[in-house]
């Protein structure tokens, strides 16, 4: 019953952050699994495939129900979308199958040094200048795959890396955290799959698994932060968050150093 509560805590505080910020919710059911799962069966030498998996089958559906919200606010800009996704799709593919090689340690602490430079960035507020426009179809689709790459790499949505790179292009913040939550949606597709293809048969996974994505989870995540992203895109919309970033770049801070210590 407790790891029942867990879920649920944690799926919806994953659905406020992919509507607040665009990030997808993965900064927070990464760590959060990484403890669990081993309490459910899965071995230490393969929990942050399933960790980072099984996140990113739950951005899957977090993903559509925040951009859903934000499309209705005509806070999503399709264009840039689909000339973004095709990269995306390829670079979260290449990340989902670096993340089958490497061990489970190593994934730890790219997970760690990702969040902590998240962190930094959301905690004083590295936005890049508005100094270019938007580029052709070849080049975001380059940016794309590198977006997708890391983003399945760690098991997030990629929000921390589309939102600062539209920023700079001269998209409106609001509009560049809509689009990159409909970027989420490809990345978490792309990368869930590739993460279920690469883990079917792998030794050590808990009973109810679909290769690297614990089932269990999946569902106990999934219910609350799809019904929670909603909320957090009318505080996008409705409110400054710069307060509430900056808390939660401390906590994330403090999570990524105990991922890097322990």
């Amino acid at each position: 019953m407790e790891t029942v509560a867990v879920f649920l805590v944690t799926g919806v505080a994953a659905g406020v952050l992919a509507g607040l910020f665009g990030v997808g919710g993965g900064l927070i059911i990464v760590p959060a699994l990484a403890v669990i799962l081993p309490k459910l069966g899965t071995a230490p030498e393969v929990v942050m495939q399933s960790a980072i998996g099984t996140s990113l089958a739950v951005i899957g559906l977090t993903g559509i129900s925040s951009t859903r919200s934000h499309h209705a606010r005509n806070g999503v800009i399709w264009p840039i979308f689909w000339r973004l996704a095709p990269g995306i799709v390829i670079g979260s593919l290449v990340g989902a199958a670096i993340a089958h090689q490497v061990s489970s340690d190593a994934l730890k602490k790219c997970v760690g040094i990702g969040a902590l430079l998240i962190s930094i960035q959301m905690l004083i507020d590295a936005t890049p200048k508005a100094s270019r426009s938007t580029p052709g179809a070849p080049a975001l689709a380059l940016v794309g795959s590198v977006i997708g790459a890391l983003s399945a790499l760690i098991g997030i949505g990629g929000g921390s890396l589309t939102v600062p790179y539209l920023t700079a292009c001269n998209v409106d913040m609001r509009r560049a955290v809509g689009t990159s939550a409909a970027c989420g949606m490809p990345i978490a597709w792309a990368g869930a799959a590739g993460f279920a293809y690469n883990g079917l048969g792998v030794p050590g996974l808990a009973a109810w698994s679909l290769g690297y994505i614990d089932l269990a989870a999946f569902a106990g995540i999934a219910v609350t932060s799809v019904l929670a992203a909603p909320f957090g895109t009318k505080l996008a919309h409705g409110i400054s968050p710069k307060l509430l970033k900056r808390a939660f770049a401390i906590f994330l801070a403090g999570v990524s150093l105990r991922m890097l210590l322990s």
